[in-house]
């Protein structure tokens, strides 16, 4: 079998209804949320199920979606990945992923995201992924930077929370730099 959204270990796939129960446990550690995004106020079971039903019903767009990271073995809900701020014209894109706590450290994320960067790179025609971390975010600047992205920036005291102003790292890599560690994908 060639499917494109599966590795080794995991594989890529829609949102379902049913997942709501994994979005909202990647939502309980504040220290997780701030290391993705920033910190929101509580939010009801029935929150997370309408926001969970309404993705699963959306259509799958090239420019801005959402994927379910779900293990081989078990198939079990491991995290998300996301890809937005398409720029067809530029040929750019970024994404990021979420792990949760207890699937951390097997590599789920780095397969997800070259599962991603190959799609785009030889499905989309996009040229770069963009990626935005934190500069305290140790764990995925050495993700990214083990992906072979690159260090294009810093943006210096760039968000507020937890009472101080934090720097934001911004990374890229090229399609001719993804290329360079993985093979394309068959056409037959």
């Amino acid at each position: 079998m060639n499917d494109m959204w599966t590795g080794e270990r995991i594989r890529l796939r829609g949102v379902e209804p049913d997942d709501w129960r994994g979005f909202r446990d990647l939502s309980q550690n504040a220290v997780d949320v701030r290391n993705a995004d920033m910190i929101e106020p509580p939010r009801s079971e029935e929150s997370f199920r309408s926001w969970t039903a309404e993705r699963a019903g959306r259509s799958p767009q090239a420019g801005s979606y959402c994927l379910v990271i779900e293990t081989l073995g078990e198939r079990a809900f491991a995290g998300a990945v996301t890809v937005g701020e398409t720029d067809s014209r530029a040929g750019r894109f970024r994404t990021g992923t979420e792990i949760s706590r207890d699937h951390r450290r097997k590599g789920y994320a780095r397969e997800a995201t070259e599962l991603v960067l190959t799609y785009m790179f030889a499905e989309q025609r996009h040229n770069k992924c963009e990626v935005e971390v934190y500069a305290f975010n140790e764990a995925s600047l050495g993700l990214y930077r083990g992906l072979g992205f690159v260090e294009e920036g810093r943006l210096r005291q760039h968000e507020y929370f937890g009472g101080e102003y934090h720097d934001v790292v911004l990374l890229g890599a090229t399609a001719a730099e993804h290329w360079t560690r993985h093979r394309r994908p068959s056409v037959r």
